[in-house]
């Protein structure tokens, strides 16, 4: 079978698998408690050594993606919520907070058929609608926000001009959210991402993947990129 890639730029190929997984999970293709593809099967697919399977699968264990039991096979681990850890905030807000100044740059706000976020949104069908927006703080971007919406709960969400309000507050002020999971990684951005947030090669970024949901909608599904020595997260319990 013929190697798998992602993106450009070719990729270690323990971290293609690590990739391919995770996006298996966030599209709901594989959910909590789901048998993952097996070490032989992994093999089979990417074409590779057994120990870089192995290796990718270890690290996903450590950061607390899969499980493993003995004599039975590498799950999906649960889910784990923190709401009362982190809040869903309103960049905007947070800056304001701070005495400085917002500013949003609008990318692409536009329909979508990408078939990942149609699933990670739990629909049958498409088109979903997708936003890319730089947020930034006294001129120096802090957060690439990278968001689908399900247009059944916000269908005027392309009419929108979001260099005015957020669509956190836009969302929030419409359809608050009932519920909402959370991951959080340290991960290095590809090349588009660090050119948009105006970083220097090599640098890692705090990456936040969301969903929410409204009543028994999946609402959003996000990736929040933010520089890892421009932002950070904390909260209060």
């Amino acid at each position: 079978m013929q190697k798998k890639t992602v993106g450009s730029a070719p990729l270690p190929a323990y971290e293609q698998i690590k990739r391919h997984v995770l996006a298996q999970i966030e599209s709901g293709a594989l959910r909590p408690g789901d048998v993952v593809p097996s070490e032989t099967e992994l093999v089979k697919e990417f074409g590779v050594a057994r120990m870089t399977v192995s290796r990718a699968l270890r690290e996903l264990m450590a950061e607390g993606v899969l499980n493993r039991v003995r004599g039975s096979g590498t799950y999906v681990a649960p889910r784990q919520y923190e709401s009362t850890v982190l809040q869903i905030r309103n960049i905007a807000d947070e800056i304001a907070a701070r005495g400085h100044r917002h500013a949003a740059r609008v990318l692409g706000l536009e329909a979508s058929d990408d078939p990942n976020a149609i699933a990670a949104l739990e629909l049958g069908a498409g088109p979903v609608f997708h936003s890319r927006i730089v947020h930034s703080e006294e001129g120096e971007p802090i957060q690439y926000e990278d968001r689908y919406v399900n247009p059944e709960v916000f269908p005027d969400y392309l009419a929108q001009d979001f260099t005015v309000e957020t669509p956190n507050h836009y969302m929030v002020r419409l359809a608050p959210i009932q519920r909402a999971e959370f991951r959080i990684y340290a991960q290095k951005p590809d090349a588009r991402v660090r050119q948009y947030l105006e970083m220097e090669i090599g640098e890692p970024c705090l990456l936040l993947l969301r969903r929410t949901w409204v009543g028994r909608h999946v609402a959003t599904s996000v990736r929040l990129w933010h520089p890892a020595s421009r932002f950070h997260l904390a909260g209060t319990v």
